[in-house]
């Protein structure tokens, strides 16, 4: 009986093999997976070359083209006067700024006044008696004569004896040393040259003036200029007259200006040359940071294009019968974001977007509308 069993155990093992072996053989010869070529889509724009404008693009602050630093030409106390004088305060033209006490030098005017006044009526007898014709025009000279108001230009020499005479007495000297305190006192008192806002106030009412003291700036809001930097490369091509386009550093605001000056000396530093801007605007403030597109020359037969799309600076993806090329170019002009290109025939399919691991030979897809 057991010897049975046992034969009947070693034909199942046996089976048992042979089953197995012939799964794993079955497995062995199923086909191996398949995977499908990927090909990409790419955006693309055809070739068309034209006349590009070189823009420039630069950048500056903005500065008041009518702005004044004022200094105290004479020593006093400063006065108060109809406006406070503080920054922000506007000024119409020809109003007050600054007011400083004259009070000791007008007292000491009014004394140079009167010893001229007294040193012209002592000659008056000699006057008479050397020059009787001339008499009348001092006397009418001396009724007019008012100490207090401008002193009146003396009267005109008639002869060089008289012109002599009138000098030797000292009396054109005692004049002119009356004329110079008449103009220094004007000094006390300072107007407003043109309408406009004062942007920085160094004194206050009360104050104790020294002569060659800064008092504070003042500016006319409505018109500005900005100093701009230029590579020399251009500097020929700048004009007087061009127009410019500005921007606020967010590229939300923009402004018409103008070229008004270009600078004859070239940086040796920096090889750059200075440009100046004109721009107005009831929106622009004093030291406002603005850039600036100047147009310098045109290029014909041009084409521009990203500065991500080049390789190596000098070489750019084209898409020929669904593959991918490499070509040479010609760049003329970089500029922050774009480049202008030379050397690309009409009706040549470049890519307008970059695409990650791309290489020549590479299949691509066209995006078209419709899909």
């Amino acid at each position: 009986m057991r010897k049975i069993i046992s034969i009947i155990l070693g034909v199942a093992l046996i089976v048992g093999a042979i089953f197995i072996s012939k799964r794993f053989i079955d497995n062995k010869k199923k086909p191996k997976p398949t995977f499908s070529k990927i090909v990409k889509t790419v955006f693309v724009l055809e070739a068309e070359n034209k006349e590009i404008p070189v823009i420039i693009t630069t950048s500056g602050n903005l500065s008041a083209k009518h702005k004044i630093e004022l200094f105290s030409e004479v020593q006093g106390v400063l006065k108060s006067s109809a406006k406070d004088f503080k920054a922000g305060t506007e000024y119409e033209k020809g109003e007050t700024l600054i007011r400083i006490s004259s009070d000791e030098f007008y007292a000491n005017l009014q004394s140079q006044k009167s010893n001229f006044y007294n040193s012209v009526i002592a000659i008056m007898p000699d006057i008479r008696l050397d020059f009787p014709n001339e008499y009348q025009k001092w006397q009418n000279y001396l009724n007019n004569y008012d100490i207090n108001k401008t002193t009146p230009e003396l009267p005109a020499f008639n002869s060089d004896k008289e012109k002599y005479f009138i000098s030797g007495k000292g009396i054109n000297t005692s004049y002119y040393n009356v004329k110079n305190l008449e103009v220094k006192l004007g000094k006390y008192g300072l107007r407003a040259p043109f309408t406009g806002i004062l942007t920085e106030a160094l004194v206050t009412p009360g104050t104790l003036v020294r002569a060659g003291q800064k008092l504070g700036e003042f500016i006319d809001p409505s018109i500005y200029e900005v100093e701009v930097s230029v590579n020399a490369e251009f500097a020929n091509l700048l004009k007087e007259g061009n127009s410019v386009t500005l921007y606020n550093h967010k590229k939300t605001k923009e402004y018409e200006g103008k070229v008004i000056r270009v600078n004859g000396k070239v940086d040796a530093t920096s090889q750059t040359i200075k440009a100046y801007i004109e721009v107005s605007h009831k929106e622009l403030k004093e030291g406002m940071f603005l850039e600036a597109n100047l147009i310098a020359k045109s290029e014909k037969d041009a084409l521009e294009v990203s500065r991500k799309l080049l390789i190596e600076n000098n070489q750019l993806f084209v898409v020929r019968d669904s593959i991918l090329d490499l070509i040479t170019v010609n760049p003329v002009y970089f500029s922050a974001d774009n480049v202008i290109l030379k050397g690309i025939e009409n009706g040549t399919l470049i890519l307008s977007k970059p695409i990650p691991g791309a290489y020549s030979g590479m299949q691509v897809k066209i995006f078209t509308e419709k899909e």
